[in-house]
């Protein structure tokens, strides 16, 4: 879709069955499951949504999904399920190939959303897109660099560690432009150094929000956290900032996992945060 100088296209790396107890933390079932209904055994739909975006002669890939690089074991656990094939795949729709990516922002390296980062290429990983640098928050690359016992297990080096050996790694400190119309914002709480992308035409923002917010209830309801966030509190605090902004300038707000809905508006009606939901072009 284009939207003023500004074109974007969601494109997907396909879709995975994760645990309702990751998703939603302490949330009680009774709550959540008004919004999304686990199936046996208690696992929900988690898409990976990418988001490819031109700007100002520049294309822009938004975080890069599961990627290619699994086993059978693993796309089993996953649940993995890729009915129009994976990211490749989805850029090809729209006449995108692997050599025309400029840049890949990596909102944060946890691997469902790094993992498409390197292909296999005679048995060892390299850039899947060999002419992009890779945007990453500095802090973000620290602490995938030196895991602890909790994130161990999502830090991958193979989906991150061949780009910094092949020099293709920009770190970040901090907010950061990379055009006029897309700029890398630090929405700490997921991780330290988790980024989203604000993104910018003429009266026009949205708001690629990763994983500010897993699923789009989780931007409505403040206290809702994943098992996954890394500093909760922190995370509410951010929550909180960009929610008063997404509803005063109605930015659109654009979502990695949730499989229903993938953009919306944030509005508030009668105390409450609800959401509108609009439409984004997919590949």
């Amino acid at each position: 879709m284009r939207v003023g100088e500004l074109e974007l296209f969601a494109v997907g790396d396909g879709q995975v069955r994760a645990d309702a107890g990751g998703i939603f933390g302490l949330v009680p079932r009774a709550l959540y499951q008004r919004h999304h209904v686990p199936s046996e055994p208690n696992d929900l739909t988690m898409s990976l949504r990418c988001l490819l975006v031109r700007s100002r002669g520049l294309t822009i890939l938004i975080d890069t999904g599961l990627g290619p690089k699994l086993g059978p074991e693993e796309i089993e656990r996953w649940g993995l399920a890729r009915p129009q094939g994976g990211l490749v795949d989805g850029l090809a729709r729209v006449g995108v190939a692997p050599d025309d990516v400029d840049i890949v922002i990596n909102t944060h390296l946890h691997w469902d959303h790094c993992g498409g980062n390197t292909s296999l290429v005679d048995g060892s990983p390299a850039a899947t897109f060999p002419r992009a640098t890779y945007w990453v928050q500095r802090l973000e690359w620290a602490d995938a660099a030196h895991p602890d016992a909790r994130t161990r297990g999502t830090y991958l080096a193979d989906n991150f560690a061949p780009l910094v050996a092949a020099g293709r790694v920009r770190y970040l400190h901090g907010d950061t432009p990379v055009t006029d119309q897309v700029h890398c914002v630090v929405t700490r709480g997921h991780t330290r150094g988790h980024q989203s992308v604000l993104l910018r035409s003429g009266e026009w923002q949205a708001m690629y929000v990763a994983d500010l917010a897993t699923y789009a209830v989780h931007m409505t309801r403040t206290a809702w956290l994943t098992a996954y966030d890394v500093e909760p509190l922190e995370n509410i605090r951010t929550k909180e900032r960009w929610q008063r902004l997404a509803v005063e300038s109605g930015a659109w707000l654009i979502f990695e996992h949730d499989p229903e809905t993938a953009a919306a508006r944030l509005v508030e009606r009668g105390g409450q945060l609800e959401l509108d939901s609009v439409e984004i072009e997919a590949a």
